[in-house]
């Protein structure tokens, strides 16, 4: 057997692509890839190789849409990897990881592309990572394979989140219920921030008096609690009702709730989905699957009935208590567990699904067994967007429209909207349209 020699302490390197999580992406003397933070493509670097990791000692030339990051703490919070990247090539290249996706998934002719990207100060959503520390607490996002780093500033939350971070800091640390690492989800609704802790420790009633005088001073309408992830929700403080607005349906959704990040991406989204629907009639009836509390549901219902379908039970039942009035059945179903069956599509004149990070799963056999010829997808994840669509190419689909959505800005996350087909009429369409 043949061994290469050993790579030497140093070395320099090329960078020659960026890989999935943002990492510069190099090869060694001896064929070894490696991922280098904080490189771009173009760019030679000078590295120091042990066993444990690659450590970048020197950049010798700088790419050309490398720009200066913004923030005190590009490089260091794990939230922004590609901050040193300008917009608009970050944009080409999420562009870039999608048009493979569904090259590998068998669509070699696509349309023309849509493409959209949040601005700064938008994101009304966020997971902060809490630890307790000698005085008092940090929270921010988690550095890299790391501890959480506090978070003095942020390019990207919304200013009405932003201008908490201070006062919440002041009362985090001082509940007795943090007693080492903990979460802090905070959505912005409309009716006003709305907060999920978790402690490792319960809530003393004196850390819950604490919790209720600061929803009232900053205007929160919930504060909720649990001891970690997948553990039942209390609700510690509400002295308002919850509520958000999906096209003209309010919602009251669950604590934690999952939320579009942005509010212009979400109305991206959502108008990329509309204009995907075939055309339909008042009859014609729209299967939604993973609608999660309504984001799209409502907003589809204005162009035809909605089946919605939801596994998780307080996004299902916030969705099925606002449906009165409108043209949406809510059903509580785990399509992972108990997809719907060739069958239960009958009546689906088309499909939408916007399916969590790991894709669509077992349910994309019995859809593309089904009689269903159009499709909606929205995904959050090139790799399950190509395997999940590789079985609707293998079964005739084509791709009629495909837009691309930088929700995540400076991350490398990238959402996209596919619309597909396998009606000949609506395919013949689209072609001559293209023409």
């Amino acid at each position: 057997m043949v061994t290469s020699p050993p790579s030497p302490a140093h070395q320099k390197v090329t960078i020659r692509d960026i890989g999935r999580e943002g990492d510069g992406i190099g090869q060694l003397e001896n064929g070894q890839v490696v991922f280098v933070p904080g490189t771009l493509p173009g760019e030679e670097v000078k590295l120091r190789l042990n066993d444990q990791e690659t450590e970048l000692l020197e950049r010798l030339n700088d790419s050309p849409v490398r720009v200066e990051a913004g923030c005190s703490l590009a490089g260091i919070c794990g939230g922004c990897v590609l901050q040193h990247m300008q917009n608009s090539a970050l944009l080409d290249w999420k562009v870039a990881r999608v048009e493979k996706a569904l090259g590998q998934a068998g669509f070699q002719e696509l349309p023309p592309l849509q493409r959209f990207q949040a601005a700064p100060h938008t994101r009304r959503r966020m997971d902060f990572a809490l630890q307790r520390v000698e005085g008092g607490i940090t929270l921010g996002l988690h550095a890299r394979k790391g501890a959480p780093v506090d978070m003095t500033a942020c390019l990207l939350l919304h200013p009405r989140l932003a201008a908490l971070l201070p006062s919440l800091r002041e009362v985090l640390g001082s509940l007795g219920a943090l007693t080492g690492r903990g979460g802090l989800n905070v959505n912005l609704l409309d009716s006003g921030p709305d907060l999920t802790l978790e402690t490792p420790a319960p809530l003393s009633s004196s850390d819950q008096a604490k919790l209720a005088a600061f929803a009232k001073e900053w205007d929160i309408p919930r504060i909720s609690w649990r001891a970690g992830p997948g553990k039942p929700l209390e609700t510690v403080a509400q002295w308002q009702p919850v509520h958000h607005q999906f096209s003209q349906t309010k919602v009251s959704p669950p604590a934690g709730a999952f939320m579009q990040a942005t509010q212009e991406m979400e109305a991206m989204i959502a108008a990329a989905v509309i204009a995907g629907l075939p055309a339909l009639n008042r009859k014609d009836r729209i299967f939604e699957l993973y609608a999660g509390c309504g984001t799209l549901t409502f907003p589809l219902a204005q162009h035809g009935h909605v089946q919605a379908y939801e596994g998780h039970a307080g996004a299902i039942a916030a969705l099925q208590a606002a449906t009165h009035g409108t043209r949406v059945t809510g059903f509580s179903r785990d399509l992972n567990r108990q997809p719907l069956l060739p069958q239960d599509l009958k009546a689906a004149r088309v499909v939408v699904l916007d399916p969590p990070h790991a894709g669509a799963g077992a349910q994309i056999a019995p859809l593309v067994r089904s009689e269903v010829r159009d499709v909606v997808y929205v995904s959050c994840n090139p790799q399950a967007l190509e395997t999940d669509l590789a079985s609707l190419a293998q079964a005739g689909f084509e791709v009629l429209a495909w837009t691309v959505i930088d929700q995540f800005l400076w991350s490398a996350e990238v959402e996209s909207v596919i619309v597909l087909s396998r009606d000949p009429k609506r395919i013949r369409k689209a072609r001559k349209a293209a023409a």
